[in-house]
């Protein structure tokens, strides 16, 4: 169950049962906004409770007391699941983008400027070269922020900026500039080739290097999250069956390496994740990852548009050159 009734307090003051007799918004802490947008975030009162370091019976006593502040129903609350109201649905589009930016606010006038830098499951090697340049130019810190969602913390104001693989979504209310653009590789199981479901990829288990177009006859992995690869990819009518989906990169690694399908991912991948149950295969005529550097369209934090600014004056990127990919077999 994701929510409970007893425990700690998160430091209340009032005790356990006094915020359901909250009248008036006067009352309304930052503490119960922060809560608020945590299990909205993570749809969990355990996942939210994790990610503040406080009891999950706090944590639901201070979402209730938010609701009798504002005299509305904020969370759908079952065994099973957390969902948003209506009304949750329009606190938390408003307090997303503000509460973080309140935050940075408030620790720019007591400490040295930071840059929050999301990203997913790896950060392209080009980014050294641009914070060094952007520490050097501003004085600056730069704080590095994973984030295993589509915009890498941009949507929940997590992050300030945010490096992100594949296409932005038109509706994401970002700007965009291009950094590079990385090769894509193909991700197989070296130890779960006898299952029966395994004979296409046992098929091509041995080569050194595919053909996209021969992907659409294997079983794909896809994460479904982060990932820069979908069936969609491919023409209509001849894209790869779906096997199994993930929530992140590390789901995605482990369910290639037990054979449940082929992965395909960003060369960077290879090079940086060896997995003992997995190897990669150079992938030819696959349409590369485009890599940019993402902040808000409006209202971005003044730290992030001067590493925008300068992420824009490097140098155009190249089209990805082929790369030897380790792990990869050698041809019969």
């Amino acid at each position: 169950m994701d929510h409970g009734s007893a425990g700690g307090d998160m430091g209340e003051s009032r005790g356990g049962a006094a915020d359901d007799g909250w009248d008036g918004l006067g009352c309304i802490e930052l503490r119960h906004l922060r809560g608020f947008l945590a299990v909205a975030d993570e749809r969990s009162f355990t996942h939210a409770a994790d990610r503040l370091r406080t009891g999950q019976p706090a944590l639901t006593r201070t979402v209730r007391a938010l609701e009798c502040a504002l005299g509305a129903r904020l969370l759908d609350r079952t065994t099973r699941r957390v969902e948003l109201t209506d009304a949750g649905r329009r606190l938390y589009a408003d307090l997303a983008p503000l509460l973080p930016r309140l935050a940075g606010a408030l620790r720019s006038s007591t400490g040295p400027a930071v840059l929050r830098l999301g990203f997913t499951s790896l950060l392209p090697a080009v980014c050294t070269a641009l914070t060094a340049d952007f520490e050097a130019a501003t004085g600056a810190g730069v704080r590095l922020v994973r984030r295993d969602a589509p915009l890498a913390g941009l949507e929940t104001g997590e992050t300030d900026a945010a490096v992100l693989r594949g296409e932005i979504p038109p509706d994401a209310g970002l700007r965009s500039t291009l950094l590079l653009q990385e090769p894509r590789v193909a991700a197989l199981s070296r130890t779960a080739l006898r299952a029966p479901e395994a004979a296409a990829v046992r098929a091509v288990a041995h080569r050194r290097v595919l053909d996209w177009a021969e992907l659409a006859d294997l079983p794909l992995v896809v994460n479904t999250v982060t990932g820069t690869t979908r069936p969609e990819l491919w023409p209509d009518g001849r894209r790869p069956r779906l096997a199994c989906t993930a929530g992140n990169f590390d789901e995605w690694l482990e369910a290639v390496a037990a054979g449940h399908g082929v992965g395909v991912a960003p060369e960077p991948v290879a090079q940086r994740h060896t997995h003992p149950g997995i190897r990669y295969l150079r992938l030819k005529n696959a349409p590369p990852v485009p890599v940019r550097l993402a902040l808000p369209a409006r209202d971005a934090h003044p730290l992030a548009e001067r590493l925008y600014a300068l992420a824009r004056r490097a140098p155009a990127p190249h089209p990805p050159a082929p790369r030897s990919v380790p792990g990869r077999t050698q041809g019969r």
